[in-house]
This record gives C-alpha cells, structure tokens and sequence, in this order.
C-alpha cells in the first residue's frame, strides 16, 4: 500500500523559500510520475510540478524558474524547493504519486505566504 506524508508547510513572507518534503512508502521505483498539486481556498486543485522515474520534469508556467521538484530514491523523499514566494501561492500542497494509472496522495501540507 502506498503511503505518501508531506512536511514543510507553514508561514512564510513574500519572497522567502520553503522546502516541501514527501516521505513515501510502499512505492515502486520504476515507471512513475511524482509530483505536487495544490489547492487554493475556492479554486480547483492544479498541477505544480512533477518528475518522472526517467528524470523529467513539468511544472506549470506560474512557479517556473521559482519552483524546483526533485527526489532521493534512497531515502524514499520527494520535495518541492519553493523560492520568491509570493501570496498567490498560498494554498494546501499536495504530494501524489502514479503509476500505471494508480495514483496516491498525501494528506497535504499547508503553505501560506503572507506579510
């Protein structure tokens, strides 16, 4: 059973930097997609970013140059360096992981940035 758990959020200042982290368990390296998504107060849920097991990645053109996903494949992390923060990224971030259409989510993390 796969189990994804996310950690970093909090309070941050416009232009300041957090760093997400997802701890998972249950997962198989190969053939999958990692990623965040997150959820703004009345808006629908939306793709952040994302990495393949092959190394690519796709981020949605508001957090490009900002925003950098990676991962540790030996300690099971995947994380979200998030720089240049700004109030519109205030949301709940999600942690999600798929695999021959099964997908997984964490239970979110909430991020809000604000003066």
């Amino acid at each position: 059973q796969v189990q994804l758990v996310e950690s970093g959020g909090g309070l941050v200042q416009p232009g300041g930097s957090l760093r997400l982290s997802c701890a998972a368990s249950g997962i198989i390296f190969s053939s999958y997609i990692m990623g965040w998504y997150r959820q703004a107060p009345g808006k629908q849920r939306e793709l952040v970013a994302e990495m393949s097991s092959g190394g690519m990645t796709n981020y949605v053109d508001s957090v490009k140059g900002r925003f950098t996903i990676s991962r540790d494949n030996a300690k099971k992390l995947a994380y979200l360096q998030m720089n240049s923060l700004r109030p519109e990224d205030t949301a709940v971030y999600y942690c999600y992981y798929s695999r021959y259409g099964i997908t997984a989510w964490g239970q979110g993390t909430q991020v809000t940035v604000s003066s």
